[in-house]
């Protein structure tokens, strides 16, 4: 490309406008830099804080390469969003741009199966894995689609006579046409935030995953900070799974489930957390993850990981709670204002235009939105978040066709 002025704004090209990606486009926004924005849907809420919108999907590799070429950009970032992971760094390197990590990474990153053996080479606990055929499947198991995100053809499984079914939905959903089958790590579940500069692991946040119950199985329903278990495990591992993924530099978001015999990586995502997270951290420890995020697509310093994180004084207790709607046909969203209001609460989102249908709670996707809340300790932070969405109306026609 040619040399660039040295006037010009940064231009960062993000990859998907949702809900999962408003928190990096705000800080993009803030700090000056010409954010042009990629999404298929029209009624994106992030186009709202883009200087330029594209139409297309964030998935489409080469519209996206030709729309970086096009526009002339300095970095490209895929924020809360797994298989535009790959694409961000394959493209940055098609066009000698500079990203956290490189291609190797990134698929092992968005592949679960070629995750799985990496870290299994690597020494990292994580679930057993099985074929489906193996006799010792105990049950209950997870079936999952080992190149999706979001619960698509994730299934609990009881009992082996609904194993076929799960793995039948599980591949409809791969992009690759297979599935993974391993065992359910009975124990709770938390998420480690951090930030990797060249090499060095830095933990920011350990919450505790809040999740629904089945059918909505894996479906986050809060993170709470800090976490009510000994967070110094969990981070090891992360820091393991990182360094054996070869993620050097930029956040990584890693599930843990920590069973009778410890800690084990459900997966790793070398991006930013799709609910909120980084917001959280912010609020929890005052990293403003989003920001790193932006530097590092860029390729400058990152402005805050050169020190660990430290609780800020004024909050003991941080979270996120998803907000659950009613089915039917979005008429309006109430009592947001009143929300807001409540003591703690850092802001209210809501991610549906009024015709959104909303269906039955199955995957992330399915909900309505967040609050994010801080207070004395981790329950004030669930209280004050509880009584803000208490204050919210999703009004719906249930009978709408």
């Amino acid at each position: 490309m040619a040399e660039r002025p040295r006037s010009r704004r940064p231009r960062l090209l993000v990859l998907g406008a949702g809900a999962a990606q408003l928190g990096l486009l705000e800080a993009a926004r803030a700090r000056g830099v010409h954010v042009i924005a990629a999404d298929r849907d029209p009624q994106a809420p992030g186009f709202a804080l883009a200087d330029e919108r594209a139409l297309i999907s964030s998935e489409d590799e080469q519209a996206i390469e030709r729309l970086a070429r096009a526009r002339d950009v300095d970095g490209l970032v895929s924020p809360g969003a797994d298989w535009p992971v790959g694409i961000a760094a394959r493209v940055a390197a098609h066009l000698g741009l500079p990203h956290p990590i490189d291609g190797a990474a990134a698929v092992l990153a968005t592949t679960k199966t070629r995750q799985r053996e990496r870290l299994a080479a690597a020494g990292v606990p994580q679930p057993r894995t099985f074929a489906a055929g193996d006799p010792e499947i105990a049950f209950p198991c997870v079936v999952k689609a080992p190149d999706r995100q979001g619960q698509r053809g994730l299934t609990l499984v009881r009992e082996r006579s609904a194993l076929a079914a799960a793995i039948e939905a599980a591949v409809a959903e791969s992009r690759g046409g297979s599935a993974l089958v391993e065992e359910l790590v009975d124990g709770p579940e938390v998420t480690v935030n951090a930030v990797s500069v060249d090499g060095r692991f830095v933990p920011l946040t350990v919450t505790d995953r809040l999740t629904a119950e089945p059918p909505a199985f894996g479906v986050a329903l809060a993170h709470a900070w800090p976490s009510a278990i000994d967070e110094r495990p969990p981070i090891e591992v992360a820091r393991e799974a990182a360094t054996a993924l070869g993620v050097r530099n930029g956040p990584t978001y890693t599930q843990i489930r920590v069973g009778a015999d410890g800690p084990k990586v459900v997966e790793v995502a070398a991006r930013l957390g799709g609910g909120h997270d980084a917001e959280l951290c912010r609020a929890a420890v005052g990293v403003d993850l989003n920001d790193l995020a932006v530097s590092f697509a860029l390729g400058e310093p990152p402005t805050a990981s050169g020190s660990d994180p430290q609780a800020l004084p004024s909050v003991g207790g941080a979270c996120v709670l998803f907000l659950v709607a009613p089915e039917g046909v979005l008429r309006a969203v109430e009592g947001v204002e009143a929300a807001e209001a409540v003591e703690g609460v850092e802001w209210v989102r809501t991610y549906r235009r009024p015709g959104w249908r909303f269906g039955p709670l199955r995957r992330g996707a399915d909900r309505a939105g967040a609050v994010l809340a801080v207070g004395a300790d981790r329950d004030d932070a669930l209280g004050r978040a509880r009584r803000a969405a208490q204050a919210l109306r999703f009004l719906v026609d249930a009978d709408a066709s």
